[in-house]
This record gives structure tokens, C-alpha cells and sequence, in this order.
């Protein structure tokens, strides 16, 4: 007779960078830069059924408390919300570029030295190839190894997170979301 099944591995490690802004946007339905209230609930929801799903027997755990101890685990500044750098700890991106992008750019004032260092041609705006200058020093510094194709899906993703006007290039606003 077999022994108990074992419940399957979840890759989630394996997401990319595209697909984990799909999962951000799917419950960030705001777009506010924060999955709370309602949009927490459906998250929660939504990872019971994945759990359950995958063979995880759940029914002698509270949601409740359950989600009581994962906010207190993941949600680090213990605001109630989950923000995009907590959600890349939960979901990892393959090599968790999104962390290191906002780490980077901490502190305002990094944050407009990086402004004026990677807007080359001085537009007041970073431009893709401007974007691709500046991912390719940030895998650099991170010592993340990257190819053209990787750097170019990173570019393109980071695009569609903070290029809200949709004119392919980011401004001061939308890179300082």
C-alpha cells in the first residue's frame, strides 16, 4: 500500500518578472500600490483555494487566524497592507529584480541622484534605452547574472508597472511611485 500523498511542489519561485506584476495587478485592483481591505480578503481567499487545490488539508485551521499570522510574518511595517517589496518576499521573482529595483532607490534623494544620472540626453524623462542602462547596472551591482533577453523583459516590465500614460517612457511622477 502507497504511503500518504504528498502534496505537489508550487514553483513560485519559478514566476518572472511579467508574471508577478500580473499577480500584483490582479489583486491590487486599485492600483493604489497596496493590496488591502477588500483586495486582502480576496488574496487570502484565493490562497486557500490554491492550497486546497494542492492537497492541503485546511479545514482545522481559522482564515482568519491564518491570515492574523501571515500579516504578522509578512506585512514588515505592520500597516495592515501588503506593499509590492512584502509581496515579492511571498511570491519571489525569478531574481527577485523588483526588490533590488526599490532598494536602490531607497531614499529620495538616491532616488533623484539615479533621476539625473540615467536621464542621459536630459529630456525629464527616462526613456527605455535609459531604463535598460540603468536595470544593467542594478543587476551589476547586485551581482544578479542577466542576459540581453532578461534585461529587455525587465525593462518592459518595468514599463508597464510605473508607465501610467502608457508613452514608453517614464517621468518624474511615475518613476517616483
Amino acid at each position: 500500500m502507497a504511503g500518504p500523498q504528498q502534496a505537489p511542489h508550487l514553483h513560485l519561485a519559478e514566476l518572472t518578472a511579467s508574471q508577478f506584476l500580473d499577480v500584483w495587478r490582479h489583486f491590487d485592483a486599485d492600483g493604489n500600490g497596496y493590496i488591502e481591505g477588500k483586495e486582502l480578503e480576496n488574496f487570502f481567499q484565493e490562497l486557500e483555494s490554491a492550497r486546497k487545490g494542492a492537497g492541503v488539508d485546511s479545514r482545522k485551521d481559522n482564515l482568519g487566524d491564518k491570515m492574523k499570522e501571515f500579516m504578522h510574518k509578512y506585512d514588515k511595517n505592520a500597516d495592515g497592507k501588503i506593499e509590492m517589496a512584502e509581496l515579492a518576499q511571498i511570491l519571489p521573482t525569478e531574481e527577485n529584480f523588483l526588490l533590488c529595483f526599490r532598494q536602490h532607490v531607497g531614499s529620495s534623494s538616491e532616488f533623484m541622484e539615479a533621476w539625473r544620472r540615467y536621464d542621459t540626453d536630459r529630456s525629464g524623462y527616462i526613456e527605455a534605452n535609459e531604463l535598460k542602462g540603468f536595470l544593467s547596472d542594478l543587476l551589476k551591482k547586485a551581482n544578479r547574472p542577466y542576459d540581453e533577453p532578461k534585461l529587455q523583459e525587465y525593462t518592459q516590465t518595468i514599463l508597464r508597472m510605473f508607465d501610467m500614460n502608457g508613452d514608453g517612457k517614464l517621468g518624474l511622477s511615475e518613476m517616483s511611485r
